[in-house]
Protein backbone atom coordinates (compact mmCIF):
# COMPACT_ATOMS: atom_id res chain seq x y z
CA UNK A 1 0.00 0.00 0.00
CA UNK A 2 1.45 3.63 -0.72
CA UNK A 3 1.39 5.95 1.69
CA UNK A 4 1.35 9.51 1.49
CA UNK A 5 3.23 12.03 4.21
CA UNK A 6 -0.53 13.70 4.32
CA UNK A 7 -4.13 13.07 3.88
CA UNK A 8 -4.81 14.40 0.51
CA UNK A 9 -8.70 15.97 0.17
CA UNK A 10 -10.29 15.68 -3.15
CA UNK A 11 -13.59 17.39 -4.18
CA UNK A 12 -15.87 17.10 -7.32
CA UNK A 13 -18.67 19.99 -7.69
CA UNK A 14 -20.81 20.96 -10.83
CA UNK A 15 -24.41 21.30 -11.66
CA UNK A 16 -26.71 18.36 -11.91
CA UNK A 17 -25.55 15.74 -14.72
CA UNK A 18 -21.91 16.53 -15.20
CA UNK A 19 -20.69 13.39 -14.13
CA UNK A 20 -19.38 14.27 -10.59
CA UNK A 21 -20.41 10.54 -9.51
CA UNK A 22 -18.82 9.08 -12.31
CA UNK A 23 -15.83 10.34 -12.68
CA UNK A 24 -15.30 10.42 -8.42
CA UNK A 25 -15.44 6.38 -8.87
CA UNK A 26 -13.16 6.13 -12.01
CA UNK A 27 -10.58 8.30 -9.90
CA UNK A 28 -11.14 5.69 -6.93
CA UNK A 29 -10.67 2.85 -8.88
CA UNK A 30 -7.59 4.47 -10.52
CA UNK A 31 -5.86 5.60 -7.25
CA UNK A 32 -6.43 1.93 -5.71
CA UNK A 33 -5.11 0.60 -8.52
CA UNK A 34 -2.46 2.49 -8.19
CA UNK A 35 -1.75 1.00 -4.57
CA UNK A 36 -3.30 4.19 -2.58
CA UNK A 37 -5.43 3.85 0.59
CA UNK A 38 -8.19 5.47 -1.16
CA UNK A 39 -11.51 6.61 0.37
CA UNK A 40 -15.16 7.35 -1.74
CA UNK A 41 -17.35 9.08 -0.04
CA UNK A 42 -20.32 12.03 -0.90
CA UNK A 43 -22.58 14.65 0.38
CA UNK A 44 -25.00 14.86 1.19
CA UNK A 45 -24.11 11.05 2.97
CA UNK A 46 -21.12 9.39 3.81
CA UNK A 47 -22.50 8.21 7.42
CA UNK A 48 -25.31 6.50 8.47
CA UNK A 49 -26.98 10.08 9.86
CA UNK A 50 -26.43 11.65 7.02
CA UNK A 51 -27.79 9.50 4.37
CA UNK A 52 -30.97 9.64 5.94
CA UNK A 53 -30.55 13.19 5.80
CA UNK A 54 -29.67 13.13 2.06
CA UNK A 55 -33.29 10.91 1.48
CA UNK A 56 -35.10 13.94 2.99
CA UNK A 57 -33.64 16.54 1.09
CA UNK A 58 -33.44 14.60 -2.15
CA UNK A 59 -37.52 13.33 -2.08
CA UNK A 60 -39.73 15.06 -4.58
CA UNK A 61 -42.45 14.83 -1.66
CA UNK A 62 -40.81 17.06 0.47
CA UNK A 63 -41.62 20.92 0.86
CA UNK A 64 -38.40 22.39 2.50
CA UNK A 65 -38.00 25.85 2.85
CA UNK A 66 -34.16 27.35 1.99
CA UNK A 67 -33.26 27.69 5.60
CA UNK A 68 -34.75 24.38 6.57
CA UNK A 69 -32.39 22.96 3.63
CA UNK A 70 -29.62 24.92 4.45
CA UNK A 71 -29.43 23.40 7.97
CA UNK A 72 -30.23 19.83 6.90
CA UNK A 73 -27.28 19.91 4.86
CA UNK A 74 -24.88 21.90 7.06
CA UNK A 75 -26.21 18.66 9.78
CA UNK A 76 -25.50 16.13 7.46
CA UNK A 77 -21.95 17.89 6.99
CA UNK A 78 -20.79 18.23 10.38
CA UNK A 79 -21.54 14.33 11.02
CA UNK A 80 -19.87 13.30 7.39
CA UNK A 81 -16.71 15.28 8.47
CA UNK A 82 -16.36 14.18 12.32
CA UNK A 83 -17.13 10.49 10.41
CA UNK A 84 -15.21 10.27 7.41
CA UNK A 85 -13.49 13.08 6.26
CA UNK A 86 -11.02 14.09 9.13
CA UNK A 87 -10.09 10.41 10.79
CA UNK A 88 -9.48 9.52 7.18
CA UNK A 89 -7.30 12.46 6.20
CA UNK A 90 -5.64 12.19 9.61
CA UNK A 91 -4.33 8.76 8.54
CA UNK A 92 -2.99 9.96 5.74
CA UNK A 93 -5.36 8.82 3.58
CA UNK A 94 -6.78 10.29 -0.10
CA UNK A 95 -10.64 11.07 0.76
CA UNK A 96 -12.52 11.71 -2.71
CA UNK A 97 -16.17 13.73 -2.13
CA UNK A 98 -18.58 13.68 -4.57
CA UNK A 99 -19.53 17.33 -3.35
CA UNK A 100 -18.84 18.95 -0.51
CA UNK A 101 -18.83 22.91 1.44
CA UNK A 102 -18.98 24.77 -2.00
CA UNK A 103 -22.09 22.95 -3.02
CA UNK A 104 -24.08 25.17 -0.37
CA UNK A 105 -22.75 27.98 -0.96
CA UNK A 106 -23.93 27.78 -4.52
CA UNK A 107 -27.20 26.18 -4.11
CA UNK A 108 -28.68 27.41 -0.90
CA UNK A 109 -26.12 30.77 -1.05
CA UNK A 110 -26.57 31.55 -4.66
CA UNK A 111 -29.46 30.25 -6.16
CA UNK A 112 -32.17 29.88 -3.20
CA UNK A 113 -30.79 33.70 -2.30
CA UNK A 114 -29.69 33.22 1.44
CA UNK A 115 -26.56 35.19 0.41
CA UNK A 116 -23.02 33.66 -0.46
CA UNK A 117 -21.23 35.40 2.32
CA UNK A 118 -23.98 34.10 5.21
CA UNK A 119 -23.64 30.29 3.76
CA UNK A 120 -19.50 30.73 3.63
CA UNK A 121 -20.04 32.18 7.37
CA UNK A 122 -21.91 28.61 8.64
CA UNK A 123 -19.57 26.62 6.34
CA UNK A 124 -16.28 28.42 8.36
CA UNK A 125 -17.76 26.80 11.47
CA UNK A 126 -18.85 23.68 10.32
CA UNK A 127 -15.78 22.42 8.59
CA UNK A 128 -13.43 23.15 11.24
CA UNK A 129 -10.42 24.09 9.09
CA UNK A 130 -10.81 20.94 6.58
CA UNK A 131 -10.93 21.89 3.09
CA UNK A 132 -10.01 20.31 0.25
CA UNK A 133 -6.59 20.16 -1.85
CA UNK A 134 -8.21 20.72 -5.08
CA UNK A 135 -11.83 20.57 -5.91
CA UNK A 136 -12.62 20.02 -9.80
CA UNK A 137 -15.72 21.49 -10.99
CA UNK A 138 -17.25 20.19 -14.46
CA UNK A 139 -18.94 22.37 -15.83
CA UNK A 140 -21.86 21.89 -18.65
CA UNK A 141 -24.91 23.70 -19.86
CA UNK A 142 -27.84 23.00 -17.76
CA UNK A 143 -29.68 21.79 -20.54
CA UNK A 144 -27.71 19.23 -21.58
CA UNK A 145 -26.75 18.38 -17.81
CA UNK A 146 -30.76 17.72 -17.39
CA UNK A 147 -30.81 15.84 -20.67
CA UNK A 148 -28.40 13.16 -19.84
CA UNK A 149 -29.91 12.81 -16.16
CA UNK A 150 -33.13 12.37 -18.40
CA UNK A 151 -31.52 9.32 -20.53
CA UNK A 152 -28.87 7.74 -18.61
CA UNK A 153 -31.12 7.25 -15.52
CA UNK A 154 -34.09 5.23 -15.20
CA UNK A 155 -35.50 6.88 -11.94
CA UNK A 156 -37.25 10.19 -11.53
CA UNK A 157 -35.52 13.70 -10.83
CA UNK A 158 -34.93 14.08 -7.03
CA UNK A 159 -36.66 17.12 -5.64
CA UNK A 160 -33.22 19.63 -7.03
CA UNK A 161 -33.23 17.73 -9.95
CA UNK A 162 -36.96 18.77 -10.47
CA UNK A 163 -36.03 22.74 -9.77
CA UNK A 164 -36.84 25.32 -13.06
CA UNK A 165 -34.48 25.79 -15.40
CA UNK A 166 -34.02 29.31 -14.30
CA UNK A 167 -32.66 27.85 -10.74
CA UNK A 168 -30.22 25.71 -12.97
CA UNK A 169 -28.75 28.11 -14.39
CA UNK A 170 -28.19 29.95 -11.07
CA UNK A 171 -26.33 26.81 -10.09
CA UNK A 172 -23.77 27.01 -13.03
CA UNK A 173 -23.61 30.65 -12.74
CA UNK A 174 -22.87 30.06 -9.07
CA UNK A 175 -20.13 27.53 -9.09
CA UNK A 176 -17.93 29.64 -11.87
CA UNK A 177 -18.39 33.05 -9.99
CA UNK A 178 -16.90 30.76 -6.85
CA UNK A 179 -14.15 29.13 -9.17
CA UNK A 180 -12.73 32.24 -10.16
CA UNK A 181 -11.99 33.02 -6.80
CA UNK A 182 -10.20 30.03 -5.63
CA UNK A 183 -6.46 29.05 -6.63
CA UNK A 184 -7.68 24.62 -6.03
CA UNK A 185 -10.59 24.81 -8.37
CA UNK A 186 -10.14 23.50 -11.42
CA UNK A 187 -12.87 23.69 -14.13
CA UNK A 188 -12.96 21.21 -16.80
CA UNK A 189 -15.85 21.96 -19.60
CA UNK A 190 -17.38 18.36 -19.70
CA UNK A 191 -19.48 18.69 -22.76
CA UNK A 192 -18.74 16.99 -26.10
CA UNK A 193 -15.80 14.84 -24.41
CA UNK A 194 -16.77 11.04 -23.38
CA UNK A 195 -15.91 10.21 -19.58
CA UNK A 196 -12.73 8.83 -20.12
CA UNK A 197 -11.68 11.85 -21.89
CA UNK A 198 -12.45 13.88 -18.85
CA UNK A 199 -10.89 10.80 -16.20
CA UNK A 200 -7.52 11.43 -18.62
CA UNK A 201 -7.56 15.22 -17.94
CA UNK A 202 -7.81 14.74 -14.23
CA UNK A 203 -5.59 12.04 -13.21
CA UNK A 204 -3.09 14.46 -15.66
CA UNK A 205 -3.85 17.37 -13.26
CA UNK A 206 -3.62 15.19 -10.38
CA UNK A 207 -0.07 14.24 -11.38
CA UNK A 208 1.17 16.87 -12.31
CA UNK A 209 0.06 18.90 -8.76
CA UNK A 210 0.82 16.10 -6.40
CA UNK A 211 2.79 13.19 -8.29
CA UNK A 212 0.50 10.35 -7.80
Amino acid sequence: MKKLKKGLFIVFEGPEGAGKTTQAKLLYRYLKNKGYDVVLTREPGGTKLAEAVRKIILSPKMKIYPMTELLLYEAARAQHIEEVIKPNLQKNKIVISDRFADASVVYQGYARGLGVKFVEKLNKLVVCNVEPDITFLLDISPKEGLQRIKFNRKTSFDRLEKESLKFHIKIREGYLNIAKKRKNFYIINVENKTFQEVHTIIVDILNKKFNI
